[in-house]
């Protein structure tokens, strides 16, 4: 947490230019196009990683398709997660989160600029909408971050059971499934630790139609699931052990 005020704090005096700069992107969209607004806040996120001295490794962007959108099932660890994620995936994508944490110093501007969900946990008729929502957009070729897990209180290096449901917009859409492996994603705003630290975004295969077509929503969210607590264990990451947990 101190790392992230830290990484506030560093960018306050270009705080107002790049506020108004995203509003003014978000106030007329039809001059600024998709890539330029994500190339925008690439930009944002560079500063943050250079003033909280974070350094991300990249792998796996080769298991990207290059066309279509497709859904980001990563684990959660913290707030830097999205951000991560962004930073390693070089086509414009978004996220979804929870819309009471959605009108913070600079994320209001982000999640607009970018066309970001704001998902309303506890009103079920609002998530039914906007998972409907995904569903649109993905199909007309936007890719979409979404974690499965909900919250990411005390996570760390531990993977938490997947929500089935947060599944239904991919499966719907018809449109592959991306398991996301974060490592020591928890370390950058959501710790205390002090110096430098790295984090890791690995991209993992694609889950085409055809491989789930057959199964249900809570098998999907196993797959997943499972497939990063193996990409984590191959990176030397094992998550039983408890030093992965930043709260035991």
């Amino acid at each position: 947490m101190l790392r992230f005020i830290i990484a506030i704090l560093f960018n306050a005096k270009r705080g107002p230019e790049v506020i108004s700069t995203m509003r003014k992107m978000i106030r007329h969209k039809d001059k600024y196009p998709e890539k330029t607004r994500y190339a925008y806040a690439m930009r944002l996120i560079r500063f943050l990683k250079k003033s909280a001295r974070i350094t991300t490794e990249v792998y796996g962007t080769e298991n990207l398709p290059t066309e279509g959108g497709y859904v980001m099932y990563p684990n959660h660890q913290g707030k830097y997660d999205a951000l991560g994620i962004m930073y390693a995936h070089h086509e414009p994508c978004t996220f979804v989160m929870d819309k009471a944490k959605s009108y913070g110093f600079l994320v209001r501007e982000m999640v607009d600029l970018l066309g970001a969900k704001r998902l309303a946990l506890d009103d079920v008729r609002q998530n039914i909408k906007i998972m409907n929502q995904i569903t649109d957009e993905v199909l007309e070729g936007k890719r979409f971050i979404l974690f499965s897990e909900g919250g990411y209180a005390t996570n760390g290096n531990i993977v938490q059971r997947f929500k089935p449901g947060s599944f239904k917009c991919a499966m719907k859409a018809k449109v592959p499934i991306i398991p996301v492996t974060l490592i020591d994603s928890y370390l950058a705003f959501n710790s205390f630790k002090p110096g430098a630290i790295t984090t890791k975004v690995i991209f993992g295969k694609p889950i085409y139609y055809d491989d789930y077509k057959d199964l249900k929503t809570h098998e999907v969210a196993d797959i997943v699931r499972n497939t990063i607590i193996d990409t984590m264990e191959e990176y030397g990451v094992y998550v039983n052990n408890p030093e992965n947990n930043p709260d035991y």
